[in-house]
């Protein structure tokens, strides 16, 4: 899976930018879509506009972490991997038995959008199992993202030479627009465009980047750990039509 958000929609954190990265720009003439294509044959490309670009490909998976695609009510999710919990959360949410996990994910965020405030850490922290997922609203022009506590999807996240994050389970697709601007996405974080990066294991912590270091030396990017010493508040989601837009206390 790919995804590549303009810094106007999910601002990339600047840890992840690194001095001499040799990144280039990964929306520039479809550069970076077109080279997931090449590598992934018969991958499906969206195009959200001003937002980005979103690309899947069922090519090459790991069938115990299989890839899923969804749209509802103009919100796109990438997620890979699988939630051990289905059953309860299709209840918690009053979901039929047919949906499947991305469409679980989908659901889970109207909710917190929608019929607010829940602290997203708690939204997240619901969900058991092994995966990674990508969404992106595109009536609020919002990106939600995460990765589960053990990091079991390879998932990596990056910076291109014009400020754009980039995503995806292929580190090689990330280091292709980003150069040495990536690194692993954080275990047990989530990522959205108004909050930026959080820990939904350790929501009342600070997380903070430590700068990556390859074989050869060089600065790669930074990992992200969380800083114990340091606490933040829980901020909740006020509803759809209130007075303060949800996005930005998200």
């Amino acid at each position: 899976m790919l995804a590549v958000f303009d810094k106007s929609v999910a601002k990339s954190p600047e840890a992840l930018t690194s001095p001499h990265s040799d990144s280039v720009s990964a929306l520039k003439d479809g550069f970076l879509a077109q080279h997931f294509v090449s590598v992934h044959p018969g991958s499906v490309t969206v195009n959200l506009g001003s937002g980005g670009l979103i690309a899947y490909s069922l090519d090459k998976q790991n069938p115990f972490l299989p890839r899923l695609f969804a749209v509802v009510d103009g919100i796109f999710c990438l997620f890979q991997g699988h939630i051990e919990n289905v059953a309860l959360l299709k209840q918690q949410y009053g979901l039929n038995k047919t949906v499947n996990e991305v469409v679980i994910v989908i659901e889970a965020y109207k909710t917190l959008r929608d019929r607010g405030p829940y602290p997203a850490d708690q939204v997240v922290r619901d969900i058991h199992g092994k995966y990674a997922f990508i969404l992106y609203d595109s009536t609020s022009k919002a990106v939600f993202l995460s990765a589960d506590t053990d990091g079991s999807v390879p998932f990596f996240w990056g910076t291109d030479s014009e400020g754009h994050l980039v995503l995806s389970d292929d580190n090689e697709i990330v280091t292709k627009g980003c150069g040495r601007s990536f690194a692993p996405f954080p275990k047990g974080c989530f990522f959205t465009s108004s909050g930026g990066l959080r820990s939904f294991e350790h929501p009342l912590n600070e997380v903070k980047p430590v700068p990556r270091v390859d074989s050869s030396g060089e600065v790669c990017g930074a990992t992200f750990t969380v800083d114990a010493e340091s606490k933040r508040e829980t901020v909740g989601m006020p509803r759809v039509g209130s007075a303060a837009n949800w996005s930005s206390n998200f």
